[in-house]
């Protein structure tokens, strides 16, 4: 008689790999503890936040979402991502200063984190993974899951699988809408840098206010501008007044404002998909009053917001990218070069100032839901920044500073309480208002 036992058969499966697009190349070769490259973006509930039920949630939603399932690997000629099986990181509760460097062998080789506070929940992300939108992607979908773990008759209203506004396309758009190259457009003059006292080495400042759309809205109509470019303006005026004190100055105070691009052409990635224009102001004269410091900073923005300008600026991006020169040039040499760029091209902005937009959020989860707030690491030449979140009729601009005192965000908040805004604010405990 024939064996009829069965021979047993391992099933194998291939390890999924992706590029990184083309502005995420540039983060690994100049991340570290002094310019983490990583940004935040909280939710803040209702109701006090449970840890256990919180990691339940991470665990369940981080296999769904295969952009933050990664790890990233260092190639012969670039960096790249690969699916990593490890268990999710562990949530903590927050008591170290935020936008720490992450170092992937002590997260379980993941590339954000989580924790909370009281009823917040914290989502930090290395930039190399996604922008702010990619961000919002994943954290909304963590906030949904452990709303249906607390609250059980929110799965029986909706089920228990992602939302329908949840992307999980990882396509590279800079690469998709790539045309040919062009002149890059970017500044190159170097721009005014802030320089004042600085918080004692790991020290990182946090300042939140939280004001109504409604309220900014009719104030920055008056001026003739949106809510970001009044909001782009109030900061360049800040600067104006209390650092060149109204008098002219030899460098331009210069803003960089990160434009989503996924709007101008159709797409719904989760990967990068972002260019920087920047708002420029030049003081050369006497007094200038707020009204033509916002027509400055307007007109400025207007002359390089069109898809054609933004086309041109992430098109000499990618067309490095794909220069076939560049292909076999090994990662260690790419790196120095992509440093000595960024390097020079780093001290071109006095700040960034990013608006990650209006939250939009399922009808069943808005009850539990309070506001969102998000703001950014530092980078060279930067030690203050400005970020723009908003959620239904809250707004709430957060300055991220490593400046040990509050000039600049004091004067900026009490300028729009001038203009009648109604501001609350709250710190981490660094500065006192």
């Amino acid at each position: 008689m024939k064996d009829k036992k069965k021979s047993k058969r391992t099933i194998s499966r291939e390890i999924r790999w992706d590029k990184l697009d083309n502005t995420a190349h540039l983060f690994p070769s100049i991340a570290g503890e002094n310019m983490t490259n990583v940004y935040r973006i909280s939710v803040v509930l209702k109701e006090e936040i449970q840890r256990e039920i919180l990691q339940e949630a991470l665990d369940r939603v981080l296999p769904k979402i295969d952009g933050f399932n990664v790890r990233m690997r260092t190639g012969v000629f670039w960096y790249y991502f690969e699916e990593n099986g490890k268990k999710a990181p562990t949530v903590r509760e927050e008591n170290r200063f935020p936008c720490r460097y992450i170092r992937q062998n002590k997260n379980r080789n993941y590339l954000f984190r989580v924790s909370y506070y009281k009823n917040r929940i914290n989502l930090e992300v290395f930039h190399v993974l996604t922008d702010g939108m990619g961000g919002i992607n994943f954290l909304r979908e963590l906030t949904y899951q452990y709303l249906r773990l607390v609250h059980p008759e929110l799965k029986e209203q909706s089920g228990d699988s992602l939302s329908e506004d949840t992307s999980l396309s990882r396509e590279d758009s800079f690469v998709r809408n790539y045309k040919q190259s062009r002149p890059s457009g970017f500044h190159k003059e170097k721009a005014y840098l802030i320089k004042e006292n600085r918080l004692p080495a790991g020290e990182f400042g946090v300042m939140h206010g939280i004001m109504s759309v409604k309220e900014l809205k009719e104030i920055a109509h008056r001026y003739g501008a949106s809510i970001n470019e009044y909001l782009v303006s109030v900061f360049v005026w800040s600067v104006y007044r209390e650092l060149f004190h109204g008098m002219p100055g030899k460098r331009p105070i210069r803003v960089a404002v990160p434009v989503n691009l996924r709007p101008y052409f159709d797409s719904d990635t989760t990967k990068n998909f972002f260019v920087m224009v920047s708002a420029e102001f030049r003081p050369e004269k006497d007094s200038y009053t707020f009204e033509e410091v916002v027509k400055i900073v307007c007109d400025s923005l207007h002359a390089q917001i069109s898809k054609e300008h933004l086309e041109d600026l992430f098109s000499y991006s990618v067309s490095n990218q794909m220069n076939k020169l560049m292909r076999p040039i090994p990662l260690f040499i790419k790196n120095i070069v992509m440093r000595l760029v960024y390097e020079k091209s780093a001290v071109a902005n006095t700040t960034t100032i990013t608006n990650i937009g209006n939250v939009k959020i399922e009808e069943l989860y808005k009850p539990y839901i309070d506001y969102f707030h998000a703001f950014l690491a530092m980078s060279k030449g930067q030690s203050i920044k400005g970020t723009i979140c908003s959620y239904q009729d809250t707004l709430v601009f957060t300055f991220s500073s490593i400046f040990s005192e509050a000039l600049v965000q004091t004067a900026f908040f009490r300028k729009i309480a001038s203009d009648g805004a109604e501001v609350k604010i709250e710190t981490n405990g660094v500065y006192y208002e």
